[in-house]
């Protein structure tokens, strides 16, 4: 029994010894299918906010094996792998590295796509900068117009009209601060962007009303009534056209183009076709 004890032991010693061999073997001794295969269960087994250790492993396949297929398929992995893990930035290196060395791989169209969602996914809050969000739109577009047929550009379309809606919105919340405050003229502007730069996105009824609210604090009639009329005429049945309505009606006047200002320009062109 005790010869039988020794013999196990060893047996034991030998397995852990083989282990540890096995664990220190350096990473240029693995080839890249096997690398590759290394980083695929370790993207499976760790939280996405760790999935950043696969991606390093991915990246050991494009640096020891530059020229292989696996280098490739490593190289989108990455990227995905970043993304996963929240470190946009870090995704955006690959997928634009995949683009300029694969442009016309199968899965560039994938690569553009990770890219404009690394860009995409940090638009958050309103009140953040909005470089991301232009970023996100030029990105999101080159997915739309290079690889109009691929499965990611349908994804794109809408990705894009609410990143563009995002862009409105950070317009609104900058006019809508200067109108309570009185800055009648700055509000204004902003709301004349929306309207005129922004007129898809859900925030025009509004930007509309909001001019007519400012217009008729600065006395400009005209302007107000003509801002109600292009509302009226889009947007009948919002909650926004009633509360201009109520606002003109209050005062004896009603919504009508008048005048030759922007807003009276837009009434022409976008109701009455009028564009030269």
């Amino acid at each position: 029994m005790k010869l039988v004890g020794l013999v196990v032991a060893l047996a034991l010693l030998s397995a852990c010894a083989g282990g540890n061999r096995e664990r220190a073997r350096p990473i240029e001794s693995y080839s890249a299918h096997e690398i590759y295969q290394q980083a695929e269960q370790r993207l499976s087994s760790l939280p996405p906010r760790k999935a950043g250790k696969a991606a390093e492993l991915f990246a050991e396949v494009e640096r020891l094996y530059p020229y292989s297929e696996w280098a490739k398929r490593a190289l989108i992995m990455q990227a995905f792998a970043y993304h996963k893990a929240k470190d946009y930035e870090n995704a955006r290196a690959a997928a634009q590295r995949f683009l300029d060395f694969y442009p016309a791989d199968e899965d560039a169209a994938y690569a553009q796509y990770l890219l404009a969602l690394s860009y995409y996914d940090q638009i958050d809050l309103v009140g953040r900068d909005q470089g991301l969000t232009f970023q996100a739109l030029q990105a999101l577009r080159a997915v739309i117009e290079r690889y109009p047929d691929s499965d990611y550009a349908r994804s794109a379309i809408l990705k894009f009209d609410l990143a563009f809606d995002h862009l409105a919105a950070k317009e609104m919340e900058i006019g809508r601060y200067y109108l309570k405050r009185g800055h009648h003229a700055a509000a204004i502007n902003r709301f004349r962007v929306v309207v005129e730069q922004f007129q898809t996105t859900t925030h025009t009824p509004e930007a509309l009303h909001r001019l007519v609210e400012a217009y008729l604090s600065l006395g400009l009639d005209a302007e107000a009534q003509t801002a109600a009329a292009i509302l009226g005429h889009n947007f009948r049945s919002s909650v926004w056209y009633r509360d201009s309505y109520n606002l003109l009606r209050g005062r004896g006047l009603k919504p009508q183009a008048r005048g030759g200002g922007w807003l009276a320009k837009i009434y022409r062109q976008m109701i009455r076709g009028e564009w030269l």
